[in-house]
C-alpha cells in the first residue's frame, strides 16, 4: 500500500466529515461496469481488500478512485478504417478525403468500443486532517485533480488548493546544490535534472552521480536551475522533489526490513503499513514545507 509518487493538496477549512459519513457518500457513486458505448466510467472502490470505501486509522483516512477502460488500440481502429477506405475508394473511384477518413475512424471505433477488452485500475488518496492535507498517488498532477474532482462532487464542496510554499522550489534546489547540503535531516542524493527557462529549453541531468558543487556551478551560471532533487530524509525515506512540489520515486528505506517480521493476518498488516507511511510521510511533508518557505 505504500504511496510511490506524492501528489500534495491543502484543504482550505478543517475536516469535520468522520468516516462513516464519508463511505455513505461515496457509496453513492461506485465504481460501475464500464458501459458497451463507453470508452471509460469512474467510481468510488475499496482502497484495501475488505470491500470497505474508507479506511480509517486515528483521523487517518484512506480512499480510491477507479477506473474501467476499454481497451481499443490505435493501430487495430486504423487497420479497420483502412479496409473501409479501400472499399470506399472501390466503390466511388476516388480515395476518402482528410475529413471523410477522420469519420470513418470514428465510426469504426464506435463500432469496435462494445467488444473491447476492459481493465479496471485504481487511485489512491491519504486524507490528513490534523495536517490539513489530502496526498494523492500519483505523479501527475492531472490525474490527481480528476481524483480531487470526484471527491468534491461526492462531498458537495471541497476547499482544497495545490501545495504552495512561499519560496521557488527551484531556486531552493539551485541553492542546496550550490551549498553542497540541504538542510535539516534531508541530504542530497545522487540525482538532478536542471533545466534552462530561455528558448533553448536546455536540460542537464545527473543520474548515479556524485553532485559536487563546483561541476554543477557552470550550468548556474548558465541560467539553469534545478527542477528535479533526489533526496533523503533521516535515513527513512528517499524520493525525488520536482519543482512543481509533485514527489516521485518516493522508497521507504526500512520497508523491505519489515517484511521478514510481517504478520499473518491482512488486516493488521495493511494497518502496520498504513500507519508506518502515514507517519514518516507526515514527518517529511512538514519538514520540506518548513525547508522550502
Amino acid at each position: 500500500m505504500w504511496f510511490k509518487q506524492l501528489c500534495v493538496f491543502q484543504l482550505d477549512a478543517d475536516w469535520t466529515l468522520p468516516p462513516a459519513a464519508l463511505e455513505t457518500l461515496l457509496a453513492q457513486r461506485p465504481l460501475a461496469p464500464c458501459p458497451a458505448s463507453s470508452p471509460e466510467i469512474t467510481g468510488w472502490v475499496p482502497p484495501a481488500d475488505d470491500g470497505v470505501l474508507v479506511q480509517s486509522l486515528g483521523k487517518h483516512l484512506l480512499i480510491a478512485l477507479g477506473w474501467e477502460t476499454r481497451l481499443l488500440p490505435s493501430g487495430v481502429v486504423n487497420d479497420a478504417a483502412a479496409d473501409k477506405a479501400e472499399a470506399f475508394e472501390q466503390q466511388r473511384g476516388f480515395k476518402p478525403g482528410r475529413k471523410l477518413m477522420k469519420e470513418i475512424k470514428e465510426q469504426v471505433a464506435a463500432e469496435l468500443l462494445p467488444r473491447a477488452f476492459t481493465r479496471r485500475t485504481a487511485l489512491r488518496a491519504w486524507i490528513d486532517p490534523d495536517a490539513k492535507r489530502i496526498v494523492v498517488d500519483t505523479g501527475t498532477a492531472s490525474k490527481a485533480e480528476v481524483l480531487i474532482e470526484h471527491l468534491r462532487d461526492a462531498l458537495g464542496t471541497l476547499p482544497v488548493v495545490p501545495w504552495t510554499v512561499d519560496s521557488s522550489p527551484a531556486v531552493t534546489m539551485t541553492n542546496w546544490l550550490m551549498a553542497g547540503q540541504a538542510p535539516g535531516q534531508f541530504f542530497i542524493d545522487d540525482a538532478c535534472e536542471l533545466s534552462g527557462s530561455d528558448d533553448t529549453r536546455s536540460v542537464v541531468r545527473y543520474v548515479r552521480h556524485e553532485l559536487l558543487p563546483a561541476q554543477l556551478k557552470r550550468h548556474v551560471d548558465e541560467g539553469l536551475r534545478a527542477t528535479q532533487l533526489a533526496l533523503t530524509w533521516d535515513g527513512q525515506l528517499a524520493f525525488t522533489l520536482t519543482e512543481p512540489l509533485v514527489i516521485k520515486k518516493v522508497k521507504f528505506l526500512e520497508a523491505d526490513n519489515e517484511d521478514a517480521d510481517r504478520v499473518d493476518n491482512a488486516q493488521i498488516a495493511f494497518e502496520a503499513d498504513f500507519a508506518l507511511m502515514t507517519g514518516t510521510l507526515g514527518k517529511v511533508l512538514d519538514a520540506l514545507h518548513a525547508a522550502l518557505s
